[in-house]
C-alpha cells in the first residue's frame, strides 16, 4: 500500500526559485521566514502528516462522522486524538499573526504546509481551515473586546470556527438569506434560522465552536446590502472566560456525501428554543463584505486542496505502476511481462498527473508570495500591485486547480485499472474527495464569473493586461534559450500568451455589448487563464533548471526532470490555448441559441 511522502525537493525549489523566499524574509515581520526555517517547518509537517494523519484517512472514509441523539457528532476513530496532537504541536496557529498568538509564518510557506495536510487527510484538514477563516474575519473586523474573548482560544485550537452562509432556499444567492437577527437592546441579538452544508458545524474535538453567521436585522434593506455578520458561540462565555450556558444552536443532522466522509457537514438550526444569542461583527448590513474576508481565504485554501489531493493521487499511481506487472513492452514479441510504468499510455497519464500537480503548486505558492508582499511590503506601490495580482489569481487557484484535480484523480483511478474501482486500493477515495472542491466556496462557474465579471469587465481588464505584459516580458527572456526542450516550451508558451491576450481583449471589447455571450465562455476563459498563468510559472522553473544544469549546480536528475515535466505541460496543456480561444470567442452561439423548451 502506498504511503504519502511530501515532495520536499520540489517544495524547496518552488519556494527558493519561484516564490523567492529570500526576498520574503526581508519583509517586516517575516525575518524568520528563511529557506532553512521554512524547510524545517515543512519537514516536520510532513512527519506529522505521514505518521498521524494519513493512517486515519482510510478509517475516516469508511467510518465517517456519525450524528447522535442530543445533537452530537462523533468523528471517526482516532480523529479526536489526532486533533489534540495537532493542536498541542502548535499547527493551528501557524499562519496567524503573532499579535494574536500565532506564529506568523509567511503565506508562501504556509501554502505548502496546507498542501501537506490536504494530501494526508483532506477531511481532517477542513476543520482548521474553517477556523483560520473565522480568525481572519475577527482579526480584521471584530471589536477589541470580541478579539480578546475569542481569538486566543481559537488560535490555540482550543475552540474551532465555522462560517454559516448557505440556506435551503438560497444556495449561492446570498441575497435570499432569510435567517433573522432580532436586537435585544443590550447589544445582543437573537438569531433564528436554518443553515445547511456547514463544515464541522458540530464535532467532538473541542468544548466550544464559534459560528460566524449571516442574518438580517428587522430594519435591513433587501438583497445583499441587508446582510449582517454575527458571532454565535455554541456555549456562551462568562465574564471570567469560562464557558456558560449552551446556546440555542444545534446540528440537527449531517449530510451523507460522495466523499470527505470524516468531515461532518451539518444542518444547523438557530433559535428553536427562544433564539440563539449572537453578537454583531463590525457594523450592521456589512456582513457580506466581512464574510468575503473568510471566503477569499477559504477559496485560496480550497485551491490548495486541489494540489494536495492531486499530489497524493499521483504518488499512489506511481507506486502502483512500479509494482503492477502486466504485458510485455510495446514492440517486443517475446520476453517477460513488465511493470506497467513501462507502457506509453501509463507514462502519459503519470506525466499528465505530475505536470498538472506541479503547475498547480507553482501557481498557488507564487500567489501566496504575492500575499506576503501585499501584507508586509513597506512600498505602497508594491502592496497595491501585489493585491491586484492576488485578486486576479484567486479564481484561478480555486477554480482551475480544483477542476484540474478532477482530471488528475480520475487518471489516478485509471492507472490502477480495475483495482482503481475497488475502494481498498485507495485511488477511488481521492477521486471522490476531490469532487466537492469544485463546488464549495463557490463553484467553478462562480469563480469564472468572478474572473470575467469583476476582474475583467469591471476594471476594463487593467490588471489582466498588466499580468499578460509580464508574461510577454518573460517570453522575450525565454526566447533567448537555445536547448531543444526550452525552444519547444517557448513556442507553446508564446502561442498561449498571444491567444490569452487576444481573448482577454475580446472579452473587454464585448463585455457591454454582448454580456451573455461573454459569460457563456467564462469557464473556458478561466481554464485558459489557469493553464497559461501556471505554464508561465512552469516555464520560469524550466529556464532556471536549465541554468543550473549549465552551471553544473545541484541535482542534475531533479533539474532534468523539471524540464521534461514542463515540456510535457507545454505540449499537452499550453497547446490547448488556441482551441480555447475559439471556444470562448465563437462558442456562445451554440450555447445560447436553443430555445429553453427544447431542452
Amino acid at each position: 500500500m502506498s504511503t504519502y511522502t511530501p515532495p520536499l525537493k520540489e517544495m524547496e525549489f518552488v519556494l527558493r526559485e519561484l516564490a523567492q523566499i529570500d526576498e520574503i524574509a526581508k519583509l517586516p515581520g517575516y525575518e524568520d521566514s528563511t529557506l532553512d526555517t521554512a524547510m524545517a517547518i515543512i519537514e516536520e509537517a510532513g512527519k506529522f502528516a505521514s505518521n498521524v494523519l494519513e493512517p486515519l484517512n482510510r478509517t475516516g472514509d469508511t467510518q465517517g462522522s456519525q450524528w447522535q441523539e442530543g445533537y452530537k457528532v462523533k468523528t471517526p476513530d482516532g480523529f479526536k486524538e489526532a486533533y489534540k496532537e495537532f493542536r498541542e504541536a502548535g499547527w493551528t496557529g501557524m499562519s496567524i499573526d503573532a499579535e494574536h498568538g500565532g506564529q506568523g509564518i509567511s503565506v508562501a510557506v504556509n501554502t505548502l504546509v496546507e498542501e501537506i495536510w490536504r494530501s494526508a487527510n483532506h477531511a481532517f484538514s477542513l476543520c482548521p481551515l474553517l477556523t483560520v477563516g473565522a480568525i481572519h474575519a475577527l482579526e480584521l473586523k471584530g471589536s477589541p473586546e470580541m478579539q480578546a474573548k475569542y481569538l486566543p482560544k481559537m488560535v490555540a485550537g482550543e475552540w474551532t470556527g465555522t462560517m454559516n452562509l448557505t440556506e435551503p432556499q438560497a444556495g449561492s444567492d446570498l441575497a435570499l438569506v432569510r435567517s433573522r437577527a432580532e436586537p435585544q437592546g443590550d447589544g445582543t441579538y437573537k438569531i433564528f434560522g436554518t443553515k445547511i452544508f456547514i463544515t464541522y458545524g458540530e464535532q467532538d474535538y473541542t468544548d466550544n465552536i464559534i459560528h460566524l453567521v449571516l442574518a438580517r436585522t428587522p430594519t435591513a434593506p433587501e438583497g445583499v446590502k441587508g446582510i449582517s455578520l454575527f458571532v454565535v458561540p455554541k456555549f456562551l462565555i462568562n465574564e471570567d472566560g469560562t464557558l456558560g450556558a449552551r446556546n440555542d444552536v444545534n446540528a440537527v443532522s449531517i449530510e451523507h456525501k460522495l466523499g470527505i466522509h470524516a468531515s461532518p457537514t451539518c444542518v444547523m438550526q438557530y433559535g428553536d428554543h427562544g433564539g440563539a444569542i449572537g453578537y454583531v461583527v463590525g457594523e450592521e448590513n456589512r456582513g457580506l463584505e466581512y464574510m468575503f474576508i473568510m471566503m477569499n481565504a477559504a477559496r485560496f485554501a480550497v485551491g490548495i486542496e486541489g494540489v494536495g489531493l492531486s499530489e497524493r493521487a499521483y504518488q499512489r499511481a506511481v507506486a502502483y505502476a512500479r509494482d503492477r506487472v502486466q504485458s510485455r513492452d510495446v514492440g517486443e514479441k517475446g520476453g517477460a511481462s513488465v511493470p506497467i510504468i513501462r507502457h506509453p499510455d501509463i507514462r502519459r497519464m503519470l506525466m499528465s498527473m505530475r505536470a498538472q500537480t506541479e503547475a498547480m503548486r507553482a501557481l498557488a505558492v507564487v500567489t501566496g508570495a504575492a500575499m506576503d508582499h501585499m501584507k508586509r511590503n513597506p512600498d505602497e506601490q508594491v502592496r497595491q500591485h501585489s493585491r491586484a495580482f492576488v485578486d486576479l489569481m484567486i479564481p484561478l487557484v480555486k477554480g482551475w486547480s480544483t477542476d484540474t484535480a478532477q482530471n488528475v484523480t480520475y487518471d489516478g483511478v485509471q492507472v490502477h485499472g480495475g483495482m482503481g474501482y475497488i475502494e481498498e486500493a485507495g485511488a477511488a477515495q481521492h477521486y471522490r474527495d476531490a469532487r466537492i472542491t469544485t463546488i464549495y466556496e463557490g463553484t467553478t462557474g462562480i469563480q469564472a464569473n468572478d474572473l470575467i465579471g469583476r476582474k475583467i469587465g469591471r476594471e476594463g481588464g487593467r490588471t489582466a493586461l498588466a499580468v499578460i505584459a509580464e508574461m510577454e516580458k518573460f517570453d522575450a527572456k525565454l526566447a533567448k534559450a537555445t536547448t531543444p526542450d526550452l525552444v519547444a516550451i517557448r513556442a507553446q508558451f508564446a502561442s498561449a500568451v498571444k491567444a490569452l491576450k487576444e481573448t482577454t481583449e475580446w472579452a473587454i471589447a464585448n463585455f457591454n455589448g454582448d454580456i451573455r455571450g461573454v459569460f457563456a465562455g467564462a469557464v473556458p476563459f478561466l481554464k485558459m487563464w489557469g493553464i497559461t498563468a501556471s505554464g508561465w510559472q512552469m516555464a520560469r522553473a524550466a529556464l532556471i533548471a536549465q541554468q543550473r544544469l549549465d552551471a553544473g549546480e545541484g541535482d542534475a536528475t531533479f533539474y532534468t526532470s523539471k524540464i521534461a515535466t514542463t515540456r510535457f505541460f507545454a505540449d499537452h496543456f499550453l497547446a490547448q490555448a488556441s482551441t480555447l480561444k475559439h471556444v470562448i470567442t465563437a462558442g456562445s452561439a451554440g450555447t445560447l441559441e436553443m430555445a429553453e423548451e427544447a431542452f
